[in-house]
Formats: structure tokens, sequence, C-alpha cells
């Protein structure tokens, strides 16, 4: 099997010939083509060859396009701070909103004229063309509520929840009007998949209910968009209790890539009773272990996720968020080869 034949068996929860793999590398295949940060992340052409090759040297079979999560903040206004080593971030002294009363400052942008969006789409369509009959790729996007936190700063955000609900929730809408449009674009360079990142959705930030009435309302006609337009809708969220329940009701995914255990399950093995029949697991190794870990340890966790879920198809092994930015693939090299030896299905 190639890997589109091998991860379409499994999102169809049939047995293929063995787990897919794709540790998320992502900041870090910038030195498949010795870049600096900044290139990788705004030089579609930089970052499509670093894509290309680490798929090829790793043999991974999902391409995951995550370049960093202010990406569409940037093209709303706000100040990006290049770091050399790391992945660009607001400039936490300087949000764009700086009052709970500027959230009127938040207007549809073109994304086929936003320089960072616009690279992003570049980015797709240059991948595709040179790997899109071989390896399923995915286009990633930060939710609309993760992008507003971006312009704000999230303790500033969670104070404006309770004194400007309102405010927040039409410059929410704001942004979901730059969002389809941005997903059109993205589906129009032939993607498989765009996987939504729902920040928010968990217990490690807000309640499910909450999360509901500021994102998830917006998200359930953007994820319907999605699919009506023939591209699947998946999610990633690693933060703790995510919430499986609400996003599936709202979102319809066919996958999740997720960190920590959902908080309608009680372990890893509820979550593979309770979804794995009909929700494709992506996941779940911890990425801030790897640093200390040993081979050996890293093997040990590679066999506890396939044990764990492999069975009757519905798992894709992975970490459950970025691959460190600054590590060796050392690691990543050893994910890949248990997916292939001890992952195998006959």
């Amino acid at each position: 099997m190639n890997s589109i034949e091998r991860v379409s068996a499994i999102l169809n929860h049939q047995e293929a010939d063995r787990v897919p793999v794709y540790p998320l590398i992502n900041g870090v295949n910038r030195k498949f083509t010795n870049s600096s940060y900044k290139t990788w992340a705004t030089d579609a052409d930089v970052c499509a060859d670093s894509y290309l090759k680490a798929t090829d040297e790793l043999d991974l079979d999902v391409i995951c396009t995550l370049i960093d999560l202010s990406v569409e903040a940037s093209d709303f206004g706000q100040e990006i701070i290049y770091p050399e080593n790391e992945a660009a971030h607001p400039n936490f002294k300087n949000h764009l909103l700086k009052s709970s009363e500027e959230y009127n400052k938040v207007k549809y942008v073109n994304p086929l004229e936003a320089p960072r969006m616009k690279m992003h789409i570049d980015l797709c369509d240059k991948i595709m063309k040179a790997k899109g009959k071989e390896k399923p790729v995915v286009a990633f996007v930060f939710g609309p509520l993760g992008i507003l936190s971006m312009l704000r700063g999230q303790v500033d955000l969670f104070t404006d929840i309770y004194m400007v609900p309102e405010d927040i929730k039409t410059a929410v809408e704001e942004i979901n009007k730059t969002l389809y449009e941005y997903c059109d674009a993205l589906i129009e360079t032939g993607v498989h998949a765009i996987m939504f990142d729902t920040l928010f959705a968990s217990q490690s930030i807000m309640s499910p209910e909450m999360w509901m009435e500021f994102e998830g309302v917006f998200m359930k006609p953007l994820a319907d968009y999605v699919r009506s337009k023939g591209c699947m809708v998946m999610i990633h969220n690693c933060g703790h209790g995510i919430y499986f329940k609400e996003q599936i009701e709202a979102m319809k995914p066919v996958a999740i890539s997720f960190l920590h255990v959902p908080a309608c399950c009680s372990s890893f093995k509820e979550t593979k009773e309770k979804y794995g029949k009909d929700i494709t697991l992506i996941g779940c190794i911890p990425p801030t272990d790897l640093p200390r870990n040993t081979k050996e340890e890293v093997e040990n966790v590679c066999k506890e996720q396939i044990d764990l879920f492999a069975k009757d198809g519905g798992f894709i092994l992975a970490t459950g968020c970025e691959y460190p930015a600054n590590l060796e693939f050392d690691h990543a090299k050893t994910i890949v080869n248990m997916a292939k030896t001890y992952g195998q299905y006959n």
C-alpha cells in the first residue's frame, strides 16, 4: 500500500498493511534546507522544499501544513516576532487590541491578498502538485477564537468574555468571514483535509458550554462548508480534557489529533471503545517528553499507543502536538520504524 491507500483504509476503519505514521514534523523540517525559522515560515518555496524533503527522508504517511499559530493573526494586523530558532508568535507587549473597546477593529481580510495566509495557500499548492497523488495533505487552520486571542492576549480575552461577550462574538464572526474564503482557497489547491486547531475546546481553558457559545456555533457552519466542498474536516487539540463530544456534535470530523485523555473519558482505552469506531484517532505520543526520552522509551510509548488504538483501523500514530522544533530526527525515525514493524496488521 502507498500512503494514500493506507490512510484511506484507516479513515474507513479498516485495517491496512500497517498503522500509518506522521510525527508532526513541522518547524523542525527547516533543518532539511538549512533555513532560518523566519525564512521557513514566510517563504513558500523554502517551506515546501523542507516539507517534501522531510516526508521523503523520514517516509511519513501524511503531510500536515502547520507553520505556526500566528499565520492568520498576522494578516489581521497583529505584530509578529520571528525568533531565529523557534516558532513565530505575537508581540505580547503590543497586541493589536489593546482594550475591550477595540473589538470593532477586527475586520474581514482577503486571504488571497494577505501575505501569510497566501503563503500557506501557495505552500499547499506546491505540496499537492509534488506529492498529492502519493500522500494525504492536510491544511492546518487556527480556529477563530484562537486567532482572536492572538490579537488581544488570552488573559484579557478571558476577562472580556464576561465584560463584552457580544463584542467578542461579533469579532469571531468577522474572522470567520475570512476563514470561509481561506478554506475555499486551500481546498482549491486540492488538499485532502482541513485540520482546525480548536485550542479553547478543552478543560484546560474553558467549559464546554462556553466553547460552544463563543466558538462552537461558528465552527459548525464552517465545518459544514468545508465538507460541502468535498474536503474532509479534522481537528487538532492538545489541551487537557479535550471536548470530544461537543466538537464531534458541532463539527463532525473524520479524525481528531489529540494528546490527552478526552474530558468525557476516564482513559485512552475508554476513548478507543467510545469513539474508535467512528472517529480516526491521531496521537498520542507526548512531544515534550521526547528530548529526555531514550530510544527504548520512545519504542515503548509507540507500542503502548499501537496496542491501545490500532485494532480495527481508525488510528494514526503521531505525536500529540508538534515534534520539538530543535530536536534531532532520531526519535522521529524510531516512531516511523515502530509503525512499520510493530504496527503491522498482517
